[in-house]
């Protein structure tokens, strides 16, 4: 809109103030518009799934956390008993070398057992408490409170078709790749609009005049400034090599995704056989260090025999636990991965008119 106004010099006798008003319409803004419009939705959109994506990686990291924490809760005893166990052979061992029963280089051995047993303890104390203070920052706990943990740690197996499925789907799944999509999709709205920039920008508008002389006149107006030099070459170019990256950046996310998630299944197979083959052994272990008590309580065994039992026994048993740990972590990495951690995060109210294809 343009008002300009003209007044005549004062020996003009009889003329009058002279005025022009002006209406137009920029229409190369207009044609603009709907790639800007798409441009800003997608741009929200890419914003609110980075965030998703964010929470997600909170959620995997605190289900992680849990187990850890639960396994140092059930190990922990079983450490305690294999230290009083190597403590308690030790002193019998020194007992019977002062007096002069055993020979001095079985003292050196059970001093190194039952060193090696509470470095170990020691070493699981302060992976409990690290693992309890990570829980508690993580959730917003002050570090001074013990929260009780409630539920299995364990999750699900993993189903190798379910685990197909699911690859499929991960470009409609996992909140990093769909906000990937909709910062390509913005991109591509911004270089049409570059695109069209280069073309001549054209104004139509309504003019209303009046000269001194009192004369009205109206009528239309049109502006066309043509781009003979630039024609916005460079900012098409930038775009253009803006919507490359974010393409190939897609595309590079989504092979990583595939390969951690082969990585995953084929240690997961790895520690499910080393795990079963652990529970495996238990029993047997148990039977031995189950006789081993009996024989040493009507003194038929030495001290040395019914510990190396019971500690065999007990080793094993830690050996499982821990198995368990890492088996259950990788099958939250593989959940997280794929994108199940929650329910799915696709926004149907979200339509992208384009898709990675293009180039």
């Amino acid at each position: 809109m343009g008002i300009e106004s003209d007044y005549p010099a004062p020996a003009l006798a009889g003329a009058t103030r002279a005025f022009t008003y002006g209406l137009s319409i920029d229409v190369m803004a207009i044609l603009q518009r709907g790639d800007n419009r798409r441009a800003a939705d997608a741009t929200v959109a890419k914003t609110d799934l980075g965030l998703l994506w964010q929470e997600w990686q909170v959620i995997a990291q605190a289900r992680q956390l849990f187990v850890k924490a639960v396994h140092a809760d059930e190990v922990m005893p079983l450490l305690v008993r294999q230290r009083d166990l190597s403590a308690e052979r030790y002193r019998r061992i020194a007992a019977a070398v002062e007096a002069r029963n055993q020979p001095a280089d079985a003292l050196s051995a059970a001093l190194t057992a039952m060193q090696d047993a509470g470095r170990q303890l020691a070493e699981a104390q302060r992976q409990r408490v690290q693992t309890r203070h990570d829980l508690n920052a993580l959730l917003g706990v002050a570090p001074a409170i013990e929260l009780p943990l409630v539920g299995s740690p364990a999750p699900a197996p993993v189903d190798p078709h379910a685990v197909d499925d699911a690859l499929r789907e991960l470009p409609h799944r996992r909140p990093d790749l769909l906000a990937l999509e909709a910062g390509y999709a913005a991109q591509q709205a911004k270089y049409r609009g570059a695109i069209l920039g280069q073309f001549p920008n054209l104004t139509v508008g309504f003019v209303r005049m009046r000269d001194t002389s009192n004369v009205y006149t109206s009528g239309f107006q049109v502006n066309l400034s043509l781009p003979i030099f630039n024609r916005n070459r460079g900012n098409i170019e930038i775009e253009e090599a803006t919507r490359g990256r974010l393409h190939d950046e897609y595309q590079n996310r989504l092979a990583q995704a595939q390969s951690e998630v082969d990585r995953l299944l084929a240690d997961t197979a790895v520690l499910e056989q080393q795990l079963a083959a652990a529970q495996a052994a238990l029993p047997e272990l148990d039977q031995a260090a189950g006789a081993a008590q009996q024989a040493y309580g009507q003194h038929d065994l030495g001290i040395g025999a019914y510990t190396d039992a019971q500690i065999a026994a007990l080793g094993k048993r830690i050996e499982a636990e821990t198995l368990g740990e890492s088996l259950a972590e990788q099958r939250i990495a593989l959940q997280a991965l794929l994108g199940d951690v929650v329910p799915s995060a696709q926004r149907p109210d979200l339509i992208y008119t384009t898709t990675h294809a293009d180039s």
